[in-house]
Formats: C-alpha cells, sequence, structure tokens
C-alpha cells in the first residue's frame, strides 16, 4: 500500500521551486551543484509546510520536463533527500515527502516556540507579548469573584455570557456603531471566530478573496475548510488597499467572501483610510461578497496624536455587508482567548446554531476576565501598556535590523505588532532555516502568502526590545551571510542569551 496522502504535480512543483531564487552570491560563494539546489529546494518546502509531508512527489520524468533539467539531476536530487530522511520511495508506488526522524513536523501556520527552547531561540515567529501585569492577576481574581452565580448553571453559553456580550456591544456603540447585544457572539479566540464564519459561509470549493500578503494561520485555516483562495494585492509600504482590484477581483471572481485587516494590518502594518473603507464596502456590496474585517490590531496604535479612522461597519449601516472580528489576544494577551464576532442579529444566530457541532462555548472563567477588565477601566489601562512595550520594542527593533542589516528594506507601521521586510534579494525561506541554526526563529514571505509568493520577505514582529532586539538583528545579520554564502549544514549552536 503507498504511504502518501496528497499529491503534488509537476507545474505546481516547478513553480513553488522557481519562487526560491537567490540573489547571486558575492565574491567567494560557493554555488552548489544543480541537483543539490534542486534537493536543497524541496527539502525547504517540506520544511516550510508548503508541501506537505507524505505528499507523492511527480516522476522524475516529469519533473525534469517541468524545470528543462536532466533526468539525472532530479534523479540525483531524490537520492539525496532519501539519505537525508526526507523522502522515502518504493517500487511502483513513486516517491513521498517525509522527515527524519526526531524532527518535529513542520507547521504551516506560526506555531509558539516550545518553551523549553526559550533560553537558547531568539523567537520572533509569534506576534505576541507576555501578559500585562498586573492587570492579568487582577482580572482573573475579579472573575473569580463573579463566578459563584456562573456555577450553578449548565455552563454553557454557546453565544456567550450575556454581561460580556451586552459589554462588548456597548463598546461599539461608544466608537459611533450602534450595536445590540443580539448582534455580538463570543467566541474561542479570532481564529475560532472565523472558523466558525468560514463555514457557515464559505463551504468546500467556495472562493474567498484575501489580501496578499496576509495573515498566515487565517489563510492555512481557510486551505483547510477547502476554500479557493483569491488574493488581492496590496499596494507597496504602508500604502494598502488598491481598490481598483478590489473591484476588479470581486466582480470577476465573485467570492462568497472576502477577508481584510484594515486596522494595522498583519504582516505589512498599513492602517487603511476612511475612503479604503467606503469604497470596499461598497466593491464588496455590489458584488454580493460578504467582507470579514479583522479588528485584532484596531487598538495597537503606537503614534501620538494618531486619529483612527471610522470602523469599517460604520460604512455600512444596514448590516448586510460587513462582519467583523475582534479579540483580546492581540491588545491584551494571547493567552486569554476570548474573541467576538459582531454581525447582524441572523447571522449571529446561524452562527450560533452552527456552533453546536464545533465547541460548544467559550471557558466561562476567561469571559468573565474579559469583563472585569471592561467593566472596570483595566482594560484601558492594559492596552496602554502594551502599546507602550510595542512602541519600544518596534524602536529598538528597527534601529537594530537597520544597523546589522543596512540593505534590508521596510516602512515603520504606526501601529499594530509587526515589520514587513524586504530582505535585499535573499530568500526567505533559506534565511528562517538558516535562522534556526544561528539561533533566531523568523518567519519567512511565503507562509503570507499564496502559492508561493513573497520569497523576498520575512515578518518580525515588536515582541523583544533592548538587548534582545539588538541580539536578533545580529544572528539575523548571521543567518543572512549564511545564506549568501551558500553554506549548509550544521551551525554551532549559539551561547544561551539571557535578557
Amino acid at each position: 500500500m503507498a504511504q502518501w496522502t496528497s499529491a503534488v504535480g509537476a507545474a505546481q512543483l516547478a513553480r513553488l521551486l522557481t519562487s526560491q531564487q537567490d540573489r547571486p552570491g558575492g565574491p567567494g560563494s560557493r554555488r552548489p551543484p544543480a541537483y543539490r539546489s534542486l534537493a536543497d529546494g524541496i527539502r525547504l518546502l517540506v520544511l516550510e509546510g508548503r508541501v506537505p509531508v507524505a505528499a507523492r512527489l511527480p516522476a522524475e520524468r516529469e519533473l525534469a520536463l517541468a524545470l528543462s533539467v536532466s533526468r539525472t539531476t532530479v534523479a540525483a536530487a531524490y537520492e539525496a533527500l532519501r539519505t537525508e530522511g526526507f523522502l522515502e520511495s518504493r517500487r511502483g508506488a513513486g516517491s513521498w515527502t517525509a522527515v527524519p526522524a526526531g524532527n518535529p513536523l513542520p507547521a504551516r501556520g506560526l506555531e509558539p516556540l516550545p518553551p523549553e527552547a526559550l533560553g537558547s531561540m531568539i523567537d520572533l515567529g509569534c506576534a505576541a507579548l507576555p501578559a500585562p501585569e498586573p492587570w492579568l492577576t487582577r482580572a482573573v481574581q475579579g472573575a473569580l469573584e463573579e463566578l459563584p452565580p456562573y456555577a450553578h448553571t449548565h455552563g454553557d453559553y454557546p453565544a456567550g455570557l450575556p454581561a460580556l456580550r451586552a459589554m462588548i456591544a456597548e463598546r461599539y456603540t461608544a466608537r459611533g456603531i450602534p450595536t445590540m447585544p443580539e448582534q455580538i457572539m463570543v467566541t474561542t479566540g479570532a481564529m475560532g471566530a472565523m472558523d466558525a464564519i468560514c463555514h457557515l459561509f464559505a463551504g468546500r470549493g467556495e472562493r474567498i478573496a484575501v489580501e496578499s500578503p496576509s495573515y498566515a494561520n487565517i489563510l492555512q485555516l481557510m486551505r483547510e475548510a477547502g476554500a479557493r483562495l483569491v488574493p488581492v494585492a496590496m499596494a507597496e509600504g504602508l500604502g494598502g488597499w488598491e481598490l481598483d482590484r478590489w473591484r476588479q477581483v470581486l466582480r470577476e471572481a465573485a467570492p462568497r467572501l472576502a477577508y481584510v485587516v484594515a486596522d494595522f494590518h498583519n504582516p505589512t502594518g498599513a492602517l487603511a483610510d476612511e475612503d479604503q473603507r467606503r469604497r470596499l464596502v461598497e466593491a464588496a456590496r455590489s458584488a454580493g461578497t460578504v467582507l470579514v474585517v479583522d479588528e485584532t490590531m484596531s487598538e495597537l496604535y503606537l503614534e501620538d496624536g494618531l486619529e483612527m479612522p471610522r470602523p469599517v461597519s460604520g460604512f455600512d449601516p444596514a448590516g448586510s455587508t460587513v462582519i467583523t472580528v475582534g479579540s483580546a489576544s492581540k491588545a491584551f494577551w494571547a493567552g486569554m482567548r476570548i474573541g467576538w464576532v459582531r454581525a447582524a442579529p441572523d447571522v449571529i444566530r446561524s452562527l450560533v446554531a452552527a456552533r453546536a457541532y464545533a465547541d460548544l462555548g467559550t471557558p466561562v472563567l476567561e469571559q468573565l476576565a474579559v469583563n472585569w477588565l471592561l467593566s472596570t477601566g483595566g482594560w484601558e489601562q492594559a492596552v496602554a501598556l502594551r502599546r507602550e512595550q510595542a512602541l519600544e520594542n518596534r524602536d529598538a527593533l528597527v534601529a537594530a535590523v537597520r544597523r546589522e542589516l543596512p540593505s534590508w528594506e521596510f516602512s515603520v507601521p504606526q501601529g499594530g505588532l509587526t515589520l514587513w521586510v524586504r530582505t535585499g534579494g535573499l530568500s526567505g525561506s533559506r534565511l528562517a532555516e538558516a535562522g534556526e541554526r544561528v539561533g533566531v526563529r523568523v518567519p519567512s514571505g511565503p507562509r503570507f502568502g499564496v502559492d508561493g509568493a513573497f520569497e523576498g520577505y520575512v515578518r518580525l514582529p515588536f515582541t523583544v526590545g533592548g538587548a534582545v532586539a539588538e541580539e536578533a538583528a545580529v544572528r539575523l545579520a548571521a543567518a543572512a551571510r549564511l545564506v549568501e554564502t551558500g553554506v549548509s549544514g550544521p551551525t554551532e549552536a549559539p551561547h544561551t542569551f539571557v535578557a
């Protein structure tokens, strides 16, 4: 019996490999043999998760034709991958991808670094900061005081605790978006909200328009739901949304859903202005597309005096086009898995009904903690602390990267948690792999794109500051030198870094 579970066509694999081109090396750089470059490229695709483990690869002859190389080159590359444990083969069944014994399975999203690796590895993979104490502790203590009446109930609230739904609705109303509690569903984080929305609106094979680049974990959630992603290119730098492109895609592709991050976009940091928001809502309404707006970064503005635009839902007074997703995870703490959906009451009812077949509801204690924060003013003070941390980290990271890697290009956003960095022509996938060897973990650009896009980028979050940010930039520069010189294989492990 064959042990592969999916297949990668020759044309698809060739397209993914072509996106991994490095810039020519400087004096003294070594260009590996063609078979070695091919083997390295396939190995990187497996490690990135863009080619799944247990995926059947094309036959040697088919791939040779697609790449315009000799069959001998492909055969030698496959043999090298078998020797390294990244390929298994059986006569009559073909060859399929694998990972060597002891290696973790590649994750296609941005999984947190295991705690045991934190001593030697600087983690720039996860855009999340430590909890803003003492507010987490106070919120949990406040929740425990409010818990006894709920402990005498079944504890099952599929739409969320009524008190928290009312509080979230009140906050939208205060922002100029009149909202009733019946328009709110509390979820297990923003990911839980997006999962519920995708399952309700976008069944297998449905089109979803997405920004290009966009948030990696949401893209992967949509792929696993069976959606067909339709990318819409973002403008360079912080220019944000090209409305002519959006109008064309929505008109011609007629996607069921469109997903956007209008407030400090992840990963670019762009902030949509009011005109972009108005025109995007109009284009979605005209095309009959439901526009899902991710507001998880909306409170993380970092510049004094920055006037935030109206929420996107403010341009949809009838409530027929825009669904809004919010969360406590970015603004407060990633360990507080509380998110919410704001939509028309009939949509909320449908989402709640469908939830019975998923997670049933969100933990009561965490809902009470968030409700305590929102009702006591603790939320505003905690988020102010979070902004202060993010601003300090942003400025430290920007200065360190500009000093150590002057050829790398980026625009400094006014909020959010991420820098979107063009890497001077280097492969982001190879930088990510080299970074693991020198002690810095960074996600490559293709994780934020569709079908191999953004190979020349990495995302750097504002999760470290001070001396740790400086050391992270030093290690990134070391990884860049490894990529430039074509060095592969194990590297001396970095010393444990203590902040």
